[in-house]
Order: C-alpha cells, then structure tokens, then sequence
C-alpha cells in the first residue's frame, strides 16, 4: 500500500515562481453589524440592509443617519447620498452600475433605478502580487487521505461508470442501481459507493472540434482523478466519443482498475448490464484494499462556486471562504476560483494579483472569448444575475461578480487554466467555465479538485459525487430553513457575532475533516448521480 511518504519521496517538487513581492491594496469586507444598515468601504453610496425595514426609519451609518423613503427588504440596497442620473454607484469601493435615473439618500436602489453599461477598466499587472509564506511541511496541517500511485491524494474512494455517450447512459444507470441493490458493497468498508457518470452527447459532434476535445479533456479528468479507485467505461459502438480515441495516449494509474467495453460488441443491453456486475465485483478487493493514511493539507485541491447567490454572498459566505483559501494556500494546497461570467467586470482586480504578466493576459483573453462567445448566440456578459439573485437583492452582473471575487481570497493568482484542464499550480488559481453550476463544477473536478465548497443565499440543492461538497449558506434565515441541507452558517457575520476570521477558520477546519472521510450534508442525501455536466460547446450535427 502506497503511503504519503513513499511516494513524495519519487516526486520532484519545485518552489513556486512569483513575482517580487508587492504592497497590497485589498479591502477586507464586513467584520461586524452595528447597525441594521451595512455600508462596506468608505467610498460606497449604498449600504445593505440586514433586516426587513419600514419607510421613515432612520438608521445610523457612518458618522450619521439614513432615513427610508419607502420599505425595504433585507438584503436590499438604499441610497446613502443624493445620486445623480448618469453617476455611477459603488459597493465594495467599486462600480457596481450607473444610475438610470435620479435616486436620493434613503431611496430604495434596485433595477428601476440602476443599470448597467460598460466602462473602461485599469488593468495595472501583477501589481498586488506578493510571494506568498508557505509553511514547513512539518507544521503544516493534516487529514486523512488516499494516496495514489501517481502522488496525488483522494478524499474520497468510489467506483465509477461512466458513458462516453448518451446511448450507453441506460445500461450505465442499470449498472450501477443493481449493484447498490445487491448489497455487496456493504462489506467493502474502504469503498464509498459507486457514482454513474452519464451525460447527453458524445454523438453527433464536429470530427474534429472544439466541442467533442472538450467532452473528452472532461472525460479523462474523472478517469485521471485521485477519488476513484476502479472504472467500468461503457459506449455503444459506433457513436463519435469512441473510447480507444478517448484513451489515446492517456496514462492511467497503475493502481486504478479500468474495464472498457461497448454495447454492441457484448450483444446488447442485457449482456452489458451483467458483463458491467461481473466487471466492478472482480474489482472490490483490489479497490478497498486502499485505505486512508495521514497526509498534509497541501494536498487538497478546493474547487470554489456560488450557488444562487444574494445579496449577503460577498458579506458572509464568500469571504469567509475566500478567508479559508488564504488558510489552505499558506499550508501549501490549491484553492480554485471559476465561474468566468460571474468574475466579469472584476477582472482588473485580478490581473492586479497574477503573478506574471503571462497569467494577467490569459485570464483577459478568456474574458474577450466570452464576450464574443455570448455576442455569437445573440447575448452579452450582462446578461446576469439570475431572477434568484434579484430576489436577493442583487442588481447588477457587476454587483454579482464583486461578491463572487471575495471566494478567491487575497493572495497571488498563480495560474489560469481552461475548462477541464489539469490543475498543476500550488496557491490561488482560477479556472475558465460557465456560470452554471453543475457545469461549473464538473470543470474543476476534472481539473483535480478533490474537495468543493459551494456558497448559496438562495437555498441550491447540490452535490458533486465523487467529491464532497461543502454548502455555506450566506443568511441564518437560510440556514434554518434548510438545515438539512446547509454545512454551514455564515449568516453570523451579518449579526455581528462572527468574524470573517472566525468563519474562514471553521470553513478550513471542517474541509480537513471532510476530506478525511465526514460526510457531507448533501452526501448524506446521495446527491451527485445528476450532476456530471460537461460543457457542451460547438455545434450538435
């Protein structure tokens, strides 16, 4: 059996390159709520509203007092001066829209009065980039966790099934149901079930084209990733995604069981559901023959997404966990931020951190593929957030995106890879994917992530088998309405009885026990059949 030790001792490890250190200019979101009102940065010309508030009150903020004009809901924004039409309004210190028509102090701001447009951004390079203190390797912190014969560490043991196309999904689905109803697993104490991986193409795709390398980078990614321990790959046979162009060249673990077949080279449907039984039975022993051993918290790798976000998603959830990025990139691990449409207008925060110039200009050049990705299909960047997100109390993608950036931290951005790509890079990296999340996050399994956390003001039901997914709830009111669903409850922040401090560092204390085997709450509900969704890009022929 492998241990952490014997097989760091093949690795070569390299220090990471960054660029010389630089003083910062972050803003460090709220910390405390004295008053009802929560205005973050001193340059801000609206404050938040921490509870459901009548017209005429007056609230303290800052050196004085706001006065509602009208009824306002938690979460909601009010006016803290006069704003003229045309001038743009900022939250965290930053553009959030323009005011589409006067708007005085105490005045609900919202969609009938701000509105977004373009404007141009300074993007200075790696201006805020900073080499980022790593601890020794002996002080760092630890978890219990499977590792491979490649090096790299799983939080979790499944079998897989996957389908390398739409037609094999059925015999997939059947696979795996009759062997989680024959029971047999129940004496394998070292394996954590079986997750069928089924999606809806693999045929009918450009040969060759952007969109099938895509589906295939994805593919492999799962094939590749340290939280399975035996695979059943399953096609139909004539279909595009055929499995040896898939396989080409790719390297498997030499301790991972993989049994390729299709469909109709075994006769049919019948004969693929007994072959595929027969296939994962004679591979248990050799699955559940890993079990966990202690190793550093360098080795996780934390996939970040937001998950029907409000207006408390960049006050709460999502600096505390950007708090507990921080706290995983000084023990040496890798914390992912992705969700491309819902980083958009920040990008030239971002930049300001990279590392080189080399990381600032790739992350711009996905920012202008989506841009003309979206103008292709008729749409735009602003075409977000989401009827939730209004709700909520968010206006603007520009709003949305500057609560979305707060999941990414403070440090250095040290690599940005495409969708599905391998993440290689210790510390801060960020990832090219849609908005969407099981889409988003199929992406950052595929590049690696063993573990996820996943911020939500809005109530999502998610779960990401084969890894654990941590859900933050952004209100306490959330939170008690769906305590079965929510991990934990960032809402405290706004009350004023946590710090981001405080939460980042329970954030990081549970990853750790959830990467050594606790479950999840949405493990616990079986969540994760659903939610492998690659992204589908090019055209269907």
């Amino acid at each position: 059996m492998a241990t952490y030790d014997s097989v760091m001792a093949a690795q070569d490890y390299l220090p990471l390159a960054l660029c010389p250190p630089q003083t910062r200019n972050t803003v460090t979101p709220l910390r405390s709520a004295p008053s009802p009102l929560i205005r973050v940065h001193s340059l801000d010309d609206v404050a938040v509203l921490a509870q459901d508030t009548r017209a005429g009150v007056s609230l303290p903020c800052g050196d004085g007092t706001v006065t509602l004009a009208a009824d306002v809901r938690q979460g909601h924004k009010v006016a803290l001066r006069n704003i003229a039409a045309g001038e743009p309004v900022r939250r965290y210190g930053q553009i959030i829209g323009f005011a589409a028509a006067p708007i005085a102090a105490g005045h609900h701001v919202h969609l009938h009065n701000l509105e977004y447009r373009e404007f141009d951004r300074n993007y200075e390079y790696c201006v805020e980039a900073a080499e980022e203190p790593v601890l020794p390797l002996a002080e760092r912190a630890t978890f219990q966790g499977y590792v491979r014969s490649d090096g790299r560490v799983g939080t979790r043991n499944y079998l897989g099934v996957l389908s390398t196309v739409n037609c094999s999904a059925t015999a997939v689905k059947r696979i795996v149901s009759r062997l989680r109803e024959s029971g047999v697993l129940s004496a394998y104490g070292n394996i954590d079930g079986v997750v069928p991986l089924t999606h809806g193409t693999g045929c009918g795709m450009t040969l060759p084209g952007v969109g099938i390398e895509l589906l295939r980078r994805t593919m492999r990614g799962y094939l590749n990733h340290p939280n399975f321990g035996g695979f059943l790959v399953i096609g139909l046979g004539c279909e595009s995604n055929q499995i040896q162009t898939l396989t080409q060249g790719m390297p498997i673990r030499a301790d991972l069981p993989v049994v390729y077949s299709t469909i109709q080279a075994l006769g049919g449907t019948a004969k693929t559901i007994d072959a595929g039984i027969r296939d994962l039975t004679a591979m248990l022993d050799q699955v559940n023959s890993a079990s966990r051993t202690t190793v550093p918290a360098s080795e996780l790798v934390l996939g970040t997404n937001c998950g029907g976000s409000d207006s408390y998603s960049g006050l709460t959830a999502n600096p505390a966990l950007g708090n507990a990025v921080d706290r995983l990139v000084r023990q040496g691990g890798t914390g992912v931020l992705a969700e491309t449409p819902e980083i958009y207008g920040t990008e030239q925060l971002l930049v300001r951190r990279a590392a080189t110039p080399a990381v600032a200009e790739k992350l711009l050049e996905r920012i202008d593929w989506w841009r003309n990705y979206t103008a292709q299909s008729g749409g735009s960047m602003d075409n977000n957030p989401s009827p939730g997100n209004k709700e909520g109390g968010l206006t603007t993608i520009l709003e949305k995106s500057l609560g979305a950036l707060a999941k990414g931290g403070t440090t250095t951005l040290m690599s940005v890879v495409e969708y599905a790509e391998p993440i290689t890079s210790k510390g801060f990296v960020f990832m090219d994917t849609p908005g969407y999340d099981p889409v988003s996050v199929t992406g950052l399994v595929a590049g690696g992530a063993n573990i996820v956390c996943f911020t939500t003001g809005r109530g999502s039901a998610f779960g990401c088998a084969p890894v654990p997914s941590l859900k933050l709830a952004t209100n306490t009111a959330l939170y008690q309405s769906m305590t079965d669903d929510m991990d934990i409850n960032c809402g405290s922040i706004v009350e004023g009885s946590r710090t981001i401090e405080e939460l980042g560092e329970e954030i990081f204390l549970r990853l750790l026990e959830v990467a050594s085997g606790d479950q999840t709450k949405s493990e616990s509900f079986g969540y994760g059949d659903d939610e492998f969704v690659p992204w589908q890009v090019g055209a269907v022929m």
